[in-house]
């Protein structure tokens, strides 16, 4: 069997048991702070298996797409050496949230495997967890396999309940024992059974793990048993391929001899198992995909990621010796073999390619600058040895591999500290891991059996019964007066956090008490109200008049109305590549960030303005329907990336329809307006970069767009008052003034250079030998850096071959500079002087060892360290 054919027998055969089948969800996970990247098949379905989300079926397959690149699953550095290790990979699954439980889940697998996959029963083995009887029973007694193929595991990784057979989600949670399915390849392949010394091997592979969703673990380590136990399996279609293929690795069947036949061709080399040839294969899979749901390279988080595989890929290309660009032309052969299971891949064809080339003609000029840095170190590198630090600093700040270093290193007969490089490595990773804990207690998540029914559409009062209070963390059934709470209404017109809009504000009240809502959000089907008792006291039960504070929902309506015409306007303007990749949506301001390479001009931010504007005047109304997701695609409503859509929707419209298409269709559960008319005025406040390839806009509409204005006016008004100019003079005059100021600085320069060459001629009387070298230290009062810098170079030119030393005072600070002739490099270097001066002076500064500046505070000690100089130079 093909791997297509795999994919497409496994979803079929879970959908004639009564699995709802669903598409995979993007790589990013949407709404998932705990997560780099979707890495196995349950995360799209999280919160379904936690019970905060109904989609409406208890049963769901998916084939899902994953990368294991950063953070806590990283395979990334075995990609390319080991058979099965991948960045990119395909999990089929099979789910069931409170439905069928182990009977079911390991029948299921058994039938799929022995009967559809047709796997020889013999070679099949099973783990459970060491105390798990009951799974032990159904394989044994109800599937018929011998005990002697089923393996106990149990606590192998240091703690209780830490065992290769017990998934948890996190410290707290839901977690359970799982059995894990392995396939025997043979004798002729090295390995042992899980649990034995050679489990490590090749021999025996797992191909499914069925993960029993059946305890609840608290804060104190104890197991709670679930009141509705699920179920998560995974099954990695690539090793599946590889059984059913009849190959050893996962390299050898169909989806990647295509890709490794197409990267030799591409390198201009025979395919003969190179390591590297692999790195290019898996890479292009990963890139290509995370690139087409939205991530592109940068500097930090999920772009650093992507752009140290495009790297690495690049990397192992050149060492086959590829040159110029080449690793985009990775993506039509991709295609090829998997456009027609993600057609994702055809749709962002263009895009895919554009970011592949970018990254790669910019690694080439990274390259460059390294080559600069590393030749700047090894010009001051005492011994053989480059240090640990140094090729480190290379790799991460200039992306400079660390192998690469080691190469240049053998050509000079020089070698790296490689234990100091990975000491930095190993302290990077541990700072990684500090920044990036995504632990959650899901045992803090409120939990309501009863969801609250939102009424804020058409409304800002209402009447709900309080159904749950939480106080510090835990539930009670009365605040009083002064408590931090949060309260769950049955019915309740504030809107909750959601698709960039801020909660909602205001007051409850009844015959007892007043509670200020200072935010509002969701968990799970509840809402949430955050807030404070103001006055007397509320308990659970209760009927309460809800309040939202109208004028912040107004314009928060407002702002998100506009917002979705600056998405169309956007997309006219710029072009349809621009998707939103993020949004806020307040009282005060809306911010929209959207996917677009270059900044945006001035002169489109103008037509952007006016478009929006233009819709604004029209005083269109805003038509909102609740469809079927099939439906809503056919009108063309635009769906956000990296969210989730149930299969009704709701669908909002507005602006004026041109050749039988509204300005503006989207998906979006938010508050708008009636008409477009009430957004009043629109007005850009700022527009720049957040991240490669991402821009920001922020924006102000009504009377905060008019304040805006007015602002801007009252400036030039105060503006034309100080060069005593008419409005329409305003330009002229300020070039008048422009041009005048910059005519004086010239003036200045060449005054200042007169004097720094008179000042030179009195310095160097100052010149004396210290260890055989002509050496002018001096410190002058009133001088600032760049003087510093016309003052040195007059000296230098009128004394060759010396050793010159500058202290320069303004205010506070101290600016220093530091020269050696380059017959005195190799014993003392300008770096080093400037570094003693700056250390003992609190300050910083280094440079080449001809040239070196710093800085500092000015202190006490000033005068004693220079002073102190000529003896320190005696000391070295």
């Amino acid at each position: 069997m093909t791997s297509a054919e795999i994919r497409e027998a496994f979803l079929h055969f879970f959908e004639t048991k009564g699995h709802t089948r669903v598409a995979s969800s993007s790589l990013v996970p949407a709404n998932d702070p705990t997560l780099l990247f979707n890495n196995a098949g349950m995360n799209q379905f999280k919160d379904c298996l936690l019970g905060l989300e109904d989609r409406g079926y208890t049963r769901a397959t998916s084939a899902q797409k994953c990368v294991r690149a950063g953070g806590k699953h990283n395979d990334l550095d075995n990609v390319g050496y080991t058979a099965r290790h991948h960045t990119f990979f395909e999990m089929l699954g099979n789910f069931s949230f409170g439905d069928y439980f182990k009977r079911d889940a390991i029948q299921f697998a058994w039938e799929f495997l022995t009967s559809v996959l047709k796997l020889e029963k013999d070679r099949l083995y099973v783990t459970i967890y060491h105390t798990d009887d009951e799974a032990f029973d159904i394989w044994n007694k109800e599937v018929g396999i011998e005990s002697s193929r089923i393996i106990r595991i149990g606590d192998n990784k240091g703690a209780k309940y830490a065992s290769d057979n017990f998934w948890t989600m996190g410290d707290t949670g839901p977690c359970g024992p799982c059995s894990e399915i392995f396939y025997d390849h043979g004798d002729h392949i090295w390995g042992g059974l899980p649990g034995t010394p050679e489990e490590d091997g090749d021999r025996f592979i797992e191909i499914w793990n069925i993960v029993f969703m059946q305890f609840n673990r608290t804060a104190d380590g104890e197991l709670h048993s679930l009141p509705a136990p699920s179920v998560d399996t995974g099954m990695g279609l690539e090793r599946v391929a590889a059984v059913l293929q009849h190959v050893n690795s996962n390299y050898e069947i169909d989806l990647f001899q295509h890709l490794l036949q197409a990267a030799a061709e591409i390198v201009g080399i025979k395919d003969e198992g190179q390591p590297s040839l692999r790195v290019i294969a898996d890479h292009a899979r990963s890139c290509s995909f995370l690139i087409a749901d939205g991530v592109l390279p940068g500097n930090e988080g999920r772009g650093y990621v992507l752009r140290r595989i495009i790297r690495r890929a690049i990397r192992h290309g050149h060492k086959l010796g590829a040159t110029g660009t080449f690793f985009y032309k990775m993506l039509q052969p991709l295609i090829d073999v998997m456009g027609d299971a993600y057609p994702q891949l055809v749709e962002n064809h263009d895009r895919i390619q554009n970011a592949l080339i970018k990254e790669e003609e910019q690694f080439a000029k990274t390259l460059e600058q390294g080559l600069k840095v590393l030749e700047s170190e090894l010009a001051q590198l005492k011994g053989t040895i480059i240090p640990g630090e140094v090729v480190f600093k290379l790799y991460d700040t200039y992306g400079f591999p660390a192998d690469l270093t080691a190469d240049i290193a053998r050509e000079r007969d020089l070698t790296i500290d490689e234990s100091g490089f990975e000491t930095e490595m190993a302290a990077q990773r541990q700072r990684a891991r500090d920044a990036g804990k995504f632990k959650v207690d899901y045992n803090n998540i409120v939990k309501v059996d009863t969801p609250t029914q939102f009424e804020g559409y058409q409304a800002t009062q209402g009447q709900g019964k309080i159904l749950a209070i939480y106080k510090d963390g835990q539930q009670v059934d009365e605040v009083q007066e002064g408590d931090e709470a949060l309260i769950i209404l049955d019915h309740t017109p504030f809107y909750a956090e959601s698709g960039g809009q801020v909660g909602d504000t205001g007051i409850f009240r009844n015959d007892t008490g007043i509670f200020e809502i200072l935010d509002t959000q969701k968990s799970g089907t509840a809402f949430i109200h955050q807030g404070v008792i103001t006055v007397g006291h509320l308990r659970v039960n209760q009927e309460v008049n809800a309040n939202v504070e109208a004028k912040l929902r107004q314009a928060i309506s407002r702002n998100h109305s506009a917002t979705h015409l600056l998405h169309a306007a956007l997309r006219k303007i710029l072009g349809t590549h621009v998707e939103q990749k993020g949004s806020l949506v307040a009282s005060d301001v809306l911010r929209f960030d959207f996917s677009n390479d270059q900044p945006v001009t001035f002169e489109q931010l103008q037509e952007i303005e006016r478009l929006v504007n233009q819709e604004i005047i029209a005083n269109t109304p805003v038509v909102t329907e609740v469809l079927d997701i099939e439906t809503a695609k056919t009108k063309g409503a635009m769906m956000l990336f990296g969210e989730k859509y149930g299969e009704t929707v709701r669908v909002l419209t507005m602006g004026t329809v041109h050749d039988e298409k509204p300005f503006s269709i989207e998906l979006c559960g938010g508050i708008h307006v009636g008409y477009t008319g009430q957004i009043g005025l629109f007005k850009i406040t700022s527009e720049g970069g957040v991240a490669a390839g991402v821009r920001r806009i922020e924006a102000v509409t009504g009377n905060k767009a008019i304040v805006n204005m007015q602002k801007a006016d009252s400036t030039i008004h105060h503006i034309n008052g100080l060069l005593k100019a008419q409005k329409d003079q305003t330009i002229e005059k300020v070039q008048t003034t422009v041009e005048h100021a910059t005519s004086l600085q010239k003036q200045i320069e060449q005054l200042n250079q007169k004097l720094a060459n008179l000042q030179a001629v009195e310095l160097l009387q100052q010149v004396k030998e210290i260890q055989g070298r002509p050496t002018l230290i001096a410190s002058l009062d009133n001088v600032d850096a760049k003087s510093l810098r016309h003052l040195h170079d007059s000296v230098k030119s009128k004394l060759d071959n010396a050793v010159i030393v500058l202290a320069g005072t303004q205010d506070d600070k101290v600016s220093l500079l530091a020269s050696v002739a380059k017959q005195y490099t190799a014993d003392l270097k300008a770096g080093d002087i400037i570094k003693h001066l700056a250390s003992e002076l609190g300050g910083k500064g280094g440079g080449k060892p001809d040239l070196a500046q710093g800085g500092a505070p000015l202190n006490e000690k000033f005068n004693q360290v220079v002073a102190d100089l000529p003896a320190w130079f005696d000391q070295r």
